[in-house]
């Protein structure tokens, strides 16, 4: 039988939603922030090292390239137009940026992926649980 994961109690879980993402971006657990996330370059973990989630549950699917796919096309448009409007020609723009543009693409494409899994998990999208620690009581 698989381990349990740890309870929230045991685990430090992120404020909200943006530490969630950070946590997934730097390529570690959202729910623990302790151990990896992937295994290999785009492969998630089944079960975090240290709390237990399962990753294997999640379904970024393509979203991941589709948001690098839009990110570098917008970073790169100007450059393209000034490269092209500054008198360089065409062929010598595609060589140089397409190169540039694949490298920025995979360099943000594990990130992305580790990003929208976080996001998936702390909205409780497609099979994960939404959970939160339940407030401190303060006086």
């Amino acid at each position: 039988m698989p381990s349990q994961r740890l309870s929230p109690e045991l685990v430090t879980l992120p404020q909200g939603w943006i530490p969630a993402l950070v946590r997934g971006a730097k390529c570690r657990c959202p729910r623990c922030g302790a151990a990896a996330l992937f295994r290999k370059w785009l492969k998630p973990v089944d079960r975090c090292g240290h709390c237990k989630q399962d990753w294997s549950l999640q379904q970024a699917d393509d979203f991941p390239a589709y948001i690098g796919i839009f990110v570098v096309g917008h970073l790169l448009a100007p450059v393209v137009i000034a490269m092209i409007s500054g008198g360089m020609s065409a062929w010598l723009t595609l060589a140089i940026l397409l190169p540039v543009s694949i490298a920025m693409l995979l360099a943000m494409l594990q990130p992305t992926k580790g990003a929208v899994i976080a996001f998936l998990w702390w909205h409780g999208i497609g099979a994960f649980k939404q959970e939160r620690r339940a407030p401190e009581d303060q006086p």
